[in-house]
């Protein structure tokens, strides 16, 4: 199917249901080349991060990553992206392909500003392929071609290692499905040589964008586009944990007047999850019941094939985000009961070193 400007597998031969339960049990590889990946050189590139994201880069040591935000000055998420502090002389920055092109025009239009004043920043794109393997025999898996210990590599934290006889890869502990799992950037001439050989193992099957959408919303995960775009907060979101303490407090980021007060005064609005009897699908409206006042929309919902019920996630008024509300949920015209519970709706697995 068509996806921000790239063809994507929806699923493979097994069908999204198999797939998904089989990430859930054992393991999948999902082909995700199509996010932006970009790496920022210069002894100023902190400083460049932090001037256009949330997250605190400069504490963030050798190898550690987090998720963090591109905010505008309205205070609305441009996008969500993972940054890494790499043990090498780099940032190592993955944006979402639906904003590949505003995000790069946002990095490249700073980088020039600050060169243009004398700082030491520069950007390089990288035309590394990006396989994800996630599932909780993921690491079994992975391990046989590895020198490295995996055992000591926590989540979010990544190494640039040799894959199965293919060097150069960045082996970050991270992904999109609430499981263990890794994302590995491997030099594009090789993807296939290291696809096949992960492939070669019978516990390893792929997985299209089927599966990776109905495994993250079991996360309580959300997806740029649907659930967060340029007009909603990091409050609105609930993603206040993504700012670092020291940012807060120096309101040195796009839009920090705006999240700042909104911190204090409350949003109208938050991001409840739902569980409702009937297929689920973007821009359903969540009603208060039996009134038919429109609090909220859902934002993303599909069948839960770890549970065998209907989830989605979306927004409401505040005064009606308490788990355990019972709204209805409106679905091609027909009205459902819908009853909103804490996320994520399937426990996640992800794995801190000791």
């Amino acid at each position: 199917v068509p996806f921000a400007g790239w063809s994507l597998p929806l699923h493979y031969e097994q069908g999204h249901l198999q797939s998904h339960l089989h990430t859930r049990r054992h393991c999948s590889l999902f082909d995700v080349s199509h996010m932006l990946q970009t790496r920022v050189y210069g002894r100023d590139r902190v400083r460049f991060m932090e001037s256009l994201v949330v997250g605190d880069i400069a504490e963030l040591k050798p190898g550690q990553g987090t998720l963090t935000l591109l905010t505008n000055e309205k205070g609305g998420i441009t996008d969500d992206l993972i940054v890494t502090n790499t043990s090498e002389d780099h940032l190592y920055v993955v944006s979402n392909a639906g904003c590949a092109d505003k995000d790069l025009a946002i990095l490249r239009g700073r980088a020039e500003e600050l060169q243009a004043t004398g700082s030491d920043v520069h950007l390089e794109v990288s035309d590394n392929a990006l396989l994800a393997l996630q599932g909780p025999s993921m690491a079994r898996v992975l391990q046989e071609g590895l020198s490295d210990d995996l055992a000591k590599l926590s989540f979010m934290n990544s190494i640039t290692t040799t894959v199965f006889g293919v060097p150069g890869c960045q082996v970050t502990r991270c992904g999109y499905t609430g499981e263990d799992g890794v994302e590995i950037s491997v030099p594009a001439g090789r993807a296939v040589e290291l696809a096949e050989r992960l492939l070669g193992v019978p516990d390893v099957w792929l997985a299209g964008l089927a599966a990776r959408d109905s495994l993250r919303l079991e996360a309580g995960l959300c997806l740029y586009g649907n659930d967060i775009d340029e007009t909603t907060t990091p409050v609105e979101a609930s993603l206040m944990w993504t700012l670092g303490k020291r940012r807060r407090t120096a309101m040195d980021f796009p839009g920090a007047a705006v999240i700042m007060a909104q911190v204090k005064e409350k949003p109208r609005r938050k991001p409840p999850s739902c569980g409702h009897g009937r297929r689920g699908c973007c821009c359903h409206p969540l009603l208060t019941s039996p009134c038919p006042h429109v609090p909220g929309t859902v934002t993303s919902g599909c069948p839960s094939p770890s549970l065998g019920k209907n989830i989605a996630m979306g927004y409401v008024e505040a005064a009606h985000s308490r788990a355990g509300t019972q709204l209805t949920v409106e679905v091609r015209k027909k009205q459902h009961p819908a009853l909103i519970t804490k996320m994520p709706f399937v426990p996640t697995h992800y794995y801190m070193a000791k």
